[in-house]
Protein backbone atom coordinates (compact mmCIF):
# COMPACT_ATOMS: atom_id res chain seq x y z
CA UNK A 1 0.00 0.00 0.00
CA UNK A 2 1.29 3.59 -0.70
CA UNK A 3 0.64 6.72 1.97
CA UNK A 4 -2.42 7.38 0.67
CA UNK A 5 -4.07 4.15 0.54
CA UNK A 6 -2.63 3.41 4.08
CA UNK A 7 -4.33 6.78 5.14
CA UNK A 8 -7.54 5.42 3.43
CA UNK A 9 -7.72 2.48 5.57
CA UNK A 10 -7.55 3.93 8.74
CA UNK A 11 -10.88 2.57 10.97
CA UNK A 12 -12.60 6.22 11.87
CA UNK A 13 -14.66 4.08 14.23
CA UNK A 14 -12.51 1.95 15.60
CA UNK A 15 -10.54 4.95 16.75
CA UNK A 16 -13.30 6.93 18.21
CA UNK A 17 -14.43 3.69 20.10
CA UNK A 18 -11.19 2.70 21.18
CA UNK A 19 -10.60 6.99 22.85
CA UNK A 20 -13.89 6.18 24.56
CA UNK A 21 -12.93 2.74 26.28
CA UNK A 22 -9.80 4.63 27.20
CA UNK A 23 -12.21 7.27 28.70
CA UNK A 24 -14.24 4.70 30.63
CA UNK A 25 -11.66 3.52 32.81
CA UNK A 26 -10.98 6.03 35.61
CA UNK A 27 -7.80 6.48 35.88
CA UNK A 28 -6.76 9.32 38.30
CA UNK A 29 -3.13 9.62 39.66
CA UNK A 30 -2.35 7.04 42.05
CA UNK A 31 -5.54 4.78 42.25
CA UNK A 32 -6.20 1.43 41.50
CA UNK A 33 -7.64 2.92 37.99
CA UNK A 34 -4.73 3.92 37.05
CA UNK A 35 -3.52 0.40 36.99
CA UNK A 36 -6.42 -0.91 35.68
CA UNK A 37 -6.01 1.20 32.55
CA UNK A 38 -2.29 0.71 32.01
CA UNK A 39 -2.99 -2.71 32.21
CA UNK A 40 -5.25 -2.26 29.73
CA UNK A 41 -2.83 -0.65 27.35
CA UNK A 42 -0.58 -3.51 27.62
CA UNK A 43 -3.14 -6.44 26.96
CA UNK A 44 -3.91 -4.05 23.70
CA UNK A 45 -0.23 -3.59 22.70
CA UNK A 46 0.41 -7.30 23.46
CA UNK A 47 -2.35 -8.40 21.07
CA UNK A 48 -1.09 -6.12 18.29
CA UNK A 49 1.80 -8.18 18.43
CA UNK A 50 4.23 -6.02 20.36
CA UNK A 51 6.82 -6.98 22.82
CA UNK A 52 5.35 -5.48 25.91
CA UNK A 53 6.09 -4.96 29.77
CA UNK A 54 4.92 -3.17 32.88
CA UNK A 55 7.55 -1.05 34.29
CA UNK A 56 7.62 -0.06 37.78
CA UNK A 57 7.45 3.18 39.38
CA UNK A 58 8.04 4.57 42.27
CA UNK A 59 4.86 4.84 44.80
CA UNK A 60 3.62 0.75 43.46
CA UNK A 61 2.30 2.50 40.09
CA UNK A 62 2.86 0.87 36.25
CA UNK A 63 4.03 1.94 32.90
CA UNK A 64 2.74 0.45 30.35
CA UNK A 65 5.66 0.08 26.86
CA UNK A 66 4.96 -1.76 24.22
CA UNK A 67 7.55 -2.32 21.17
CA UNK A 68 7.62 -2.79 17.37
CA UNK A 69 10.91 -4.33 16.30
CA UNK A 70 12.47 -2.80 13.04
CA UNK A 71 13.50 -5.12 10.18
CA UNK A 72 17.02 -2.92 10.56
CA UNK A 73 19.06 -1.34 7.16
CA UNK A 74 17.91 2.12 7.91
CA UNK A 75 15.27 4.03 9.49
CA UNK A 76 15.20 5.54 12.69
CA UNK A 77 13.38 4.95 15.75
CA UNK A 78 10.11 6.62 17.24
CA UNK A 79 9.23 6.97 20.62
CA UNK A 80 5.77 8.05 21.53
CA UNK A 81 4.81 9.10 24.70
CA UNK A 82 1.77 9.76 26.58
CA UNK A 83 0.16 9.87 30.10
CA UNK A 84 -2.54 7.56 31.14
CA UNK A 85 -3.72 9.56 34.79
CA UNK A 86 -5.74 12.29 34.64
CA UNK A 87 -7.25 15.56 36.92
CA UNK A 88 -10.29 14.80 39.14
CA UNK A 89 -13.86 15.83 37.77
CA UNK A 90 -14.79 19.31 38.80
CA UNK A 91 -18.34 20.66 39.36
CA UNK A 92 -20.35 22.02 36.20
CA UNK A 93 -20.47 19.16 34.00
CA UNK A 94 -23.50 18.36 31.91
CA UNK A 95 -22.30 15.25 30.57
CA UNK A 96 -21.32 11.51 32.28
CA UNK A 97 -17.11 12.34 32.56
CA UNK A 98 -16.85 8.65 31.81
CA UNK A 99 -19.46 7.82 29.24
CA UNK A 100 -16.91 8.78 26.48
CA UNK A 101 -19.60 10.70 24.63
CA UNK A 102 -19.33 11.27 21.16
CA UNK A 103 -21.80 13.45 19.05
CA UNK A 104 -20.89 15.32 15.68
CA UNK A 105 -18.31 17.58 16.77
CA UNK A 106 -16.66 16.24 20.07
CA UNK A 107 -15.82 13.39 22.30
CA UNK A 108 -16.49 13.86 25.55
CA UNK A 109 -14.64 12.82 29.02
CA UNK A 110 -12.97 13.73 31.84
CA UNK A 111 -8.88 12.96 30.58
CA UNK A 112 -9.96 12.65 26.86
CA UNK A 113 -7.86 15.77 26.13
CA UNK A 114 -5.51 15.93 28.93
CA UNK A 115 -4.43 13.36 27.41
CA UNK A 116 -6.08 9.91 25.96
CA UNK A 117 -6.90 11.40 22.49
CA UNK A 118 -3.02 11.34 22.21
CA UNK A 119 -2.79 8.21 23.72
CA UNK A 120 -4.92 6.57 21.02
CA UNK A 121 -3.54 8.45 18.38
CA UNK A 122 -0.97 6.83 18.32
CA UNK A 123 -2.04 3.28 19.19
CA UNK A 124 -4.25 3.55 16.45
CA UNK A 125 -1.66 4.81 13.89
CA UNK A 126 0.62 2.04 14.23
CA UNK A 127 -2.65 -0.57 14.71
CA UNK A 128 -3.15 1.04 11.11
CA UNK A 129 -0.05 0.00 10.06
CA UNK A 130 0.26 -3.73 11.54
CA UNK A 131 -2.74 -4.62 9.87
CA UNK A 132 -1.71 -3.40 6.85
CA UNK A 133 0.78 -5.33 6.43
CA UNK A 134 3.80 -2.64 6.64
CA UNK A 135 7.08 -3.44 7.40
CA UNK A 136 9.47 -0.70 9.29
CA UNK A 137 13.08 -0.42 9.38
CA UNK A 138 13.45 1.47 12.58
CA UNK A 139 11.52 0.31 15.57
CA UNK A 140 8.18 2.45 17.33
CA UNK A 141 8.00 2.58 21.14
CA UNK A 142 4.77 3.24 22.45
CA UNK A 143 4.80 4.41 25.96
CA UNK A 144 2.05 4.67 27.91
CA UNK A 145 3.49 6.27 31.42
CA UNK A 146 1.89 7.36 34.87
CA UNK A 147 2.38 10.58 37.45
CA UNK A 148 3.44 12.99 34.51
CA UNK A 149 0.98 15.01 37.02
CA UNK A 150 3.21 14.67 40.09
CA UNK A 151 6.31 15.90 37.88
CA UNK A 152 6.65 13.25 35.22
CA UNK A 153 8.06 10.46 37.70
CA UNK A 154 7.00 7.34 35.23
CA UNK A 155 8.63 9.01 32.40
CA UNK A 156 11.78 9.41 34.83
CA UNK A 157 10.88 5.78 35.17
CA UNK A 158 10.77 4.44 32.14
CA UNK A 159 14.40 6.53 30.68
CA UNK A 160 16.18 5.12 34.06
CA UNK A 161 15.21 1.73 32.52
CA UNK A 162 16.65 2.54 29.36
CA UNK A 163 13.50 3.59 27.28
CA UNK A 164 15.16 5.80 24.48
CA UNK A 165 14.76 6.52 20.88
CA UNK A 166 16.44 8.43 17.91
CA UNK A 167 13.48 10.76 18.05
CA UNK A 168 10.24 11.36 19.85
CA UNK A 169 6.58 12.63 19.74
CA UNK A 170 4.90 13.64 22.66
CA UNK A 171 0.78 13.66 22.68
CA UNK A 172 0.07 16.07 25.09
CA UNK A 173 -2.90 18.55 23.60
CA UNK A 174 -1.61 21.19 21.52
CA UNK A 175 -4.08 21.68 19.10
CA UNK A 176 -2.68 20.19 16.76
CA UNK A 177 0.13 22.29 16.63
CA UNK A 178 3.89 21.53 16.70
CA UNK A 179 5.67 23.00 20.02
CA UNK A 180 9.50 22.79 19.72
CA UNK A 181 10.36 25.20 23.43
CA UNK A 182 8.10 24.84 26.56
CA UNK A 183 8.43 26.23 29.71
CA UNK A 184 10.54 24.66 33.01
CA UNK A 185 7.61 24.47 35.49
CA UNK A 186 8.69 25.36 39.09
CA UNK A 187 6.60 24.75 42.10
CA UNK A 188 8.10 26.85 45.29
CA UNK A 189 6.48 27.96 48.98
CA UNK A 190 7.18 31.43 50.56
CA UNK A 191 6.77 31.65 54.10
CA UNK A 192 5.91 35.39 56.07
CA UNK A 193 6.31 35.57 59.38
CA UNK A 194 5.63 39.00 60.81
CA UNK A 195 4.31 40.23 64.28
CA UNK A 196 1.21 40.35 65.98
CA UNK A 197 -0.62 43.43 67.84
CA UNK A 198 -4.52 43.46 69.01
CA UNK A 199 -6.08 45.63 66.35
CA UNK A 200 -5.64 48.26 69.01
CA UNK A 201 -2.16 48.42 68.58
CA UNK A 202 -2.39 47.64 65.01
CA UNK A 203 0.62 50.40 64.31
CA UNK A 204 2.75 48.16 66.01
CA UNK A 205 2.83 44.93 64.12
CA UNK A 206 4.28 43.61 61.39
CA UNK A 207 1.29 42.19 59.34
CA UNK A 208 1.99 39.30 57.65
CA UNK A 209 -1.03 39.31 55.25
CA UNK A 210 -0.56 42.68 54.34
CA UNK A 211 3.28 42.38 52.87
CA UNK A 212 1.24 39.24 51.33
CA UNK A 213 -0.98 41.09 49.20
CA UNK A 214 1.91 43.64 48.31
CA UNK A 215 3.89 40.76 47.01
CA UNK A 216 1.37 38.48 44.63
CA UNK A 217 0.91 41.09 42.16
CA UNK A 218 4.61 41.37 42.12
CA UNK A 219 5.44 37.64 41.71
CA UNK A 220 2.70 37.96 39.01
CA UNK A 221 4.01 40.29 36.91
CA UNK A 222 7.90 38.50 37.13
CA UNK A 223 10.13 37.58 33.80
CA UNK A 224 13.46 36.00 35.15
CA UNK A 225 16.89 36.84 34.32
CA UNK A 226 19.12 35.49 31.69
CA UNK A 227 16.40 34.51 28.89
CA UNK A 228 18.23 33.90 26.18
CA UNK A 229 16.16 35.82 23.29
CA UNK A 230 12.84 37.48 23.10
CA UNK A 231 11.05 33.72 22.24
CA UNK A 232 12.81 32.78 25.04
CA UNK A 233 11.11 35.11 27.51
CA UNK A 234 7.71 34.57 26.16
CA UNK A 235 7.15 32.11 28.19
CA UNK A 236 8.57 33.42 31.66
CA UNK A 237 5.85 33.98 34.18
CA UNK A 238 5.39 33.60 38.07
CA UNK A 239 2.14 32.99 39.38
CA UNK A 240 0.39 32.64 43.31
CA UNK A 241 -1.92 30.13 43.26
CA UNK A 242 -2.45 29.54 47.07
CA UNK A 243 -2.23 32.12 50.46
CA UNK A 244 -3.26 31.16 54.06
CA UNK A 245 -3.00 33.89 56.65
CA UNK A 246 -3.77 33.73 60.22
CA UNK A 247 -2.04 33.50 63.00
CA UNK A 248 0.61 31.30 63.53
CA UNK A 249 2.07 28.32 61.47
CA UNK A 250 -0.75 26.38 61.91
CA UNK A 251 -2.93 28.90 60.52
CA UNK A 252 -5.36 29.55 63.41
CA UNK A 253 -8.28 31.54 62.35
CA UNK A 254 -10.76 32.13 64.87
CA UNK A 255 -9.13 35.49 66.40
CA UNK A 256 -9.17 37.57 63.57
CA UNK A 257 -9.14 40.71 66.07
CA UNK A 258 -5.82 40.18 66.12
CA UNK A 259 -3.11 40.81 63.48
CA UNK A 260 -2.50 37.61 60.99
CA UNK A 261 1.47 37.14 61.60
CA UNK A 262 2.02 34.02 59.11
CA UNK A 263 1.14 33.39 55.32
CA UNK A 264 1.94 30.70 53.86
CA UNK A 265 1.81 31.37 49.57
CA UNK A 266 1.94 28.59 47.07
CA UNK A 267 3.39 29.16 43.61
CA UNK A 268 4.41 28.52 39.92
CA UNK A 269 7.23 29.67 37.98
CA UNK A 270 7.58 29.31 33.88
CA UNK A 271 11.18 29.37 33.24
CA UNK A 272 12.74 28.84 29.29
CA UNK A 273 15.79 26.99 27.84
CA UNK A 274 18.81 28.29 29.22
CA UNK A 275 17.37 29.53 32.50
CA UNK A 276 17.69 27.48 35.70
CA UNK A 277 15.70 26.78 39.22
CA UNK A 278 18.54 28.43 40.83
CA UNK A 279 18.38 31.62 38.91
CA UNK A 280 14.75 31.76 39.41
CA UNK A 281 14.70 31.15 42.63
CA UNK A 282 17.24 33.97 43.15
CA UNK A 283 15.16 36.32 41.12
CA UNK A 284 12.23 35.46 43.58
CA UNK A 285 14.50 35.81 46.43
CA UNK A 286 16.19 39.29 45.36
CA UNK A 287 11.84 40.74 45.56
CA UNK A 288 11.47 38.88 49.53
CA UNK A 289 14.75 41.04 50.22
CA UNK A 290 12.92 44.01 49.08
CA UNK A 291 9.57 43.13 50.97
CA UNK A 292 11.74 42.25 54.09
CA UNK A 293 13.18 46.29 53.42
CA UNK A 294 9.80 47.71 53.04
CA UNK A 295 8.28 45.95 55.77
CA UNK A 296 10.72 46.21 58.85
CA UNK A 297 10.72 43.36 61.03
CA UNK A 298 9.23 41.11 58.25
CA UNK A 299 10.85 37.17 57.78
CA UNK A 300 10.18 35.55 54.34
CA UNK A 301 11.39 32.20 53.22
CA UNK A 302 11.64 30.76 50.18
CA UNK A 303 11.26 26.72 49.66
CA UNK A 304 11.35 24.89 46.28
CA UNK A 305 8.72 22.00 46.02
CA UNK A 306 11.09 20.38 43.47
CA UNK A 307 13.26 19.24 46.17
CA UNK A 308 10.19 18.39 49.18
CA UNK A 309 7.49 16.98 47.13
CA UNK A 310 7.95 16.32 43.13
CA UNK A 311 10.39 16.66 40.44
CA UNK A 312 10.94 19.78 38.91
CA UNK A 313 9.59 19.81 35.23
CA UNK A 314 12.29 21.06 32.83
CA UNK A 315 12.20 23.42 30.11
CA UNK A 316 12.01 21.58 26.48
CA UNK A 317 13.12 22.55 23.10
CA UNK A 318 13.97 21.43 19.82
CA UNK A 319 15.79 23.21 16.60
CA UNK A 320 12.59 23.92 14.12
CA UNK A 321 14.61 22.48 11.47
CA UNK A 322 14.58 18.93 13.15
CA UNK A 323 13.87 15.89 11.50
CA UNK A 324 11.44 15.02 13.53
CA UNK A 325 9.70 18.83 13.40
CA UNK A 326 9.69 18.83 9.38
CA UNK A 327 7.82 14.82 9.23
CA UNK A 328 5.38 16.06 11.14
CA UNK A 329 5.22 19.52 9.43
CA UNK A 330 5.24 17.54 5.82
CA UNK A 331 2.18 15.21 7.21
CA UNK A 332 0.28 18.37 8.67
CA UNK A 333 0.61 19.76 5.30
CA UNK A 334 -0.41 16.41 3.29
CA UNK A 335 -3.56 15.91 5.96
CA UNK A 336 -4.59 19.68 5.95
CA UNK A 337 -2.97 21.58 3.09
CA UNK A 338 -1.84 24.03 4.65
CA UNK A 339 1.49 24.51 7.04
CA UNK A 340 1.48 24.00 10.61
CA UNK A 341 1.80 26.08 13.35
CA UNK A 342 5.35 25.94 14.89
CA UNK A 343 7.16 27.15 17.52
CA UNK A 344 6.86 28.62 20.90
CA UNK A 345 2.68 28.75 20.88
CA UNK A 346 0.95 29.90 24.26
CA UNK A 347 -0.97 28.80 25.85
CA UNK A 348 1.10 25.31 25.29
CA UNK A 349 4.02 26.52 25.71
CA UNK A 350 3.60 27.70 29.83
CA UNK A 351 3.02 23.44 30.05
CA UNK A 352 5.22 21.13 31.56
CA UNK A 353 5.59 18.02 30.04
CA UNK A 354 7.39 14.83 29.69
CA UNK A 355 9.36 16.01 26.69
CA UNK A 356 11.65 18.25 28.93
CA UNK A 357 12.57 14.49 30.35
CA UNK A 358 13.71 13.00 26.95
CA UNK A 359 15.22 15.98 25.95
CA UNK A 360 16.83 17.03 29.32
CA UNK A 361 18.56 13.80 30.08
CA UNK A 362 18.53 12.06 27.20
CA UNK A 363 19.57 14.91 24.32
CA UNK A 364 16.88 13.48 22.25
CA UNK A 365 15.07 15.48 19.61
CA UNK A 366 11.18 15.43 20.09
CA UNK A 367 8.16 17.23 18.93
CA UNK A 368 5.18 18.16 21.83
CA UNK A 369 1.88 17.94 18.96
CA UNK A 370 -1.85 16.77 19.85
CA UNK A 371 -5.39 16.64 19.56
CA UNK A 372 -7.22 18.34 22.62
CA UNK A 373 -6.03 21.42 23.94
CA UNK A 374 -8.89 24.13 23.79
CA UNK A 375 -11.22 22.68 26.36
CA UNK A 376 -8.95 21.12 28.67
CA UNK A 377 -8.91 20.76 32.29
CA UNK A 378 -12.62 22.28 32.37
CA UNK A 379 -16.15 21.19 32.70
CA UNK A 380 -17.45 18.82 29.50
CA UNK A 381 -13.65 18.15 28.89
CA UNK A 382 -14.15 17.53 25.43
CA UNK A 383 -11.47 16.99 21.70
CA UNK A 384 -12.96 17.90 18.73
CA UNK A 385 -13.54 14.45 16.57
CA UNK A 386 -11.64 16.00 13.41
CA UNK A 387 -8.51 16.83 15.64
CA UNK A 388 -8.45 13.74 16.98
CA UNK A 389 -8.37 11.56 13.79
CA UNK A 390 -6.18 13.95 11.91
CA UNK A 391 -3.51 13.14 13.95
CA UNK A 392 -4.10 9.62 13.72
CA UNK A 393 -3.09 10.49 10.13
CA UNK A 394 -0.50 12.74 10.83
CA UNK A 395 1.01 10.50 13.45
CA UNK A 396 0.88 7.49 10.75
CA UNK A 397 2.69 9.24 7.76
CA UNK A 398 5.74 10.55 10.73
CA UNK A 399 6.23 6.91 11.51
CA UNK A 400 6.43 5.99 7.66
CA UNK A 401 8.72 8.96 7.23
CA UNK A 402 10.93 8.43 10.56
CA UNK A 403 11.22 4.72 10.43
CA UNK A 404 11.15 3.91 6.92
CA UNK A 405 9.11 0.95 5.62
CA UNK A 406 10.92 -1.69 4.10
CA UNK A 407 10.00 -2.00 0.22
CA UNK A 408 8.61 -5.08 -1.46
Amino acid sequence: MNAEQLLASIDDDYCLNFLARMVQHKSYSATDGERQLAEYMASQMQALGLETQMQAVPGDRVNAIGTLRGAGGGGNSLLFNGHLDTNPVTEGWTVDPWEGKIDDEFIYGIGVSNMKAGDAAYFCALKTLIDAGVKLKGDVILTYVVGELQGGVGTIAAIEQGIKADYFINSEPTDVQALTMHAGSLMFTIELTGDTRHLSKREEAVDAIVAALDLVPQINGMTFTGAKTAEHLKINRGHIGSMFGALGRDLQDWRPPQVADFVRLKGSARFAPGQSVEGVLADIQQLLDALCAKYPGLQAELFDDGKRDRPTMMPFEVSPQSPIVKAVGRAYRQIRGEDQPTGVITPPAFYGTDAAHFYQMLGMEGIVCGPGGKFNTMPDERVHIRDFLDIVRIYLLAILEICQPVEG
